[in-house]
Order: C-alpha cells, then structure tokens, then sequence
C-alpha cells in the first residue's frame, strides 16, 4: 500500500510523505503508483521549476518514498499558489483512495 502523509502546521500544509508500492498490479503496469507519481512529479515541478521556490525533496528508492516540504515565510502570492496546489494534491489523493482504497492511504499529521 502507498501511504502519503501531508504534513500540516495548522491550517497549512507544509508538505508530504508518500510512502511504499501500491501493489495494484506488478512494477510497470501498476497505474495507481502511476497516478500517485505523476501527481507528485507535477506538484514538485510547478512549485520549483515554474513557481521558482525551493521545496526540500527528497527520494529513497531503497523504501520507495518521497518527500516534499515547502520553504517557510512564502510571500503571499506563492503561499496562496503552494497551498492551492497542496489542497488539490489532497483532493486528487483522496479521490485514489475512494477508488482503489486497500491501495492507498492518505493522512494529515502535526
């Protein structure tokens, strides 16, 4: 199962955590770890490439995560687009799970 932690202080997301193989189907067929990667891939590319803000991530294929935190003391523009963007990462997450819940999982932490 593929867990993903968003990381909240408050009312803001700070970043996230996803974690371990959906096993929806077998590596290169498995379309919920595809989702789940392309979401995150597209997140991280429009806050650091297109956004042009330096969110912290890192990648550990040895326990198949990922992790994203966003820099602190964002000018309003940029929070209200990282938030934005958080939020629909969260719905779009959420709405894998209703689809395909004993293959992902998607919780809110301190």
């Amino acid at each position: 199962m593929t867990t993903i932690t968003f990381r909240m202080e408050g009312d803001r997301i700070t970043g996230f955590d996803a974690k371990g193989h959906s096993g929806y189907a077998p590596e290169g067929a498995d379309i919920v770890c595809a989702a789940v990667t392309s979401a995150i891939r597209l997140v991280e590319a429009t806050v650091n490439d297109v956004l042009g803000l330096a969110a912290a991530v890192k990648v550990r294929e040895r326990d198949a995560s990922i992790s994203l935190r966003l820099p602190g003391a964002l000018g309003p523009t940029a929070e209200s687009a990282c938030q934005a963007l958080m939020a629909g990462l969260m719905v779009y997450f959420s709405q894998l799970h209703d689809e395909y819940p004993q293959h992902i999982e998607v919780l809110e932490e301190d």
